[in-house]
């Protein structure tokens, strides 16, 4: 498990701390970073960006032909997914996700941040980040979307964190079914906690691979009364 407490005080140590005394550090290969990142300019260029790809459901395309997703409408309106789930991007979600580096998290997170600055109108009234089921949060230690939140939220506008979801499937071996087991068995896994929740919120989530986990939590969230809800993601899978 991750020591999730040293992790969370070591990251706010280093936002206190001048750049001039803690330069930053590329995530990928160590040179000096660029533009106040941990990340050298090289290495950013060499990140598979998701471009170009559906503006609705960030499903990577050149647009020639008709996205699948205008056959199925979504419940979200657009997306913002800036990465492929592929080489340095999927290293760097892996390290993050499952090995607990928070460091390589709030990169990711500034690029999630610097992508809904270009791409995003208009920003949402609140966050609300796609929650791990309790079990799922005991054994990881922490929770990667809330901390990818924490993160975004640093290079924006104030926005909300808004906490509207309990997620109540416990299953965490989505990531082995196909993508009709994932649709089914995702159905129901949410339920939105009782309290106001703005009429317009982007919904965050770390990878999108079919998009399943992602519409349930939209459905949800319409169905508690929300108008609007905008998905806002690291990665999607090719």
């Amino acid at each position: 498990m991750v020591n999730y407490r040293l992790a969370r005080s070591v990251n706010k140590w280093l936002d206190i701390i001048p750049p001039a005394l803690y330069p930053p550090r590329c995530r990928l290969c160590d040179d000096p970073g660029a533009d106040g990142l941990d990340l050298c300019r090289g290495c950013r260029a060499d990140l598979p960006w998701n471009t170009p790809c559906c503006p609705h459901c960030a499903l990577p395309g050149d647009g020639a032909l008709p996205c699948p997703c205008r056959q199925s409408p979504l419940p979200f309106r657009a997306a913002v997914v800036p990465l492929r789930y592929e080489g340095p991007a999927e290293r760097l979600i892996t390290a993050f996700k499952f090995h607990g580096r928070l460091a390589d998290g709030q990169l990711l997170g500034a690029l999630l941040a610097d992508a809904v600055r270009r791409d995003a109108a208009p920003l949402p009234a609140a966050v609300v980040p796609v929650p791990l089921h309790a079990r799922r949060l005991r054994q990881r230690g922490f929770d990667q979307t809330a901390e990818l939140a924490r993160a975004v939220r640093r290079r924006l506008p104030p926005l909300p964190l808004c906490r509207a979801l309990r997620r109540r499937d416990g299953d965490a071996r989505q990531a082995t079914r196909s993508a009709r087991a994932r649709r089914s068995a995702i159905r129901g896994a949410f339920s939105a906690r009782p309290g106001r929740v703005p009429g317009h919120v982007a919904l965050l989530d770390d990878v999108v691979t079919t998009g399943a986990t992602a519409a349930e939590a939209a459905r949800t969230l319409r169905a508690a009364g929300v108008q609007r809800v905008d998905l806002w993601a690291l990665a999607r899978t090719p």
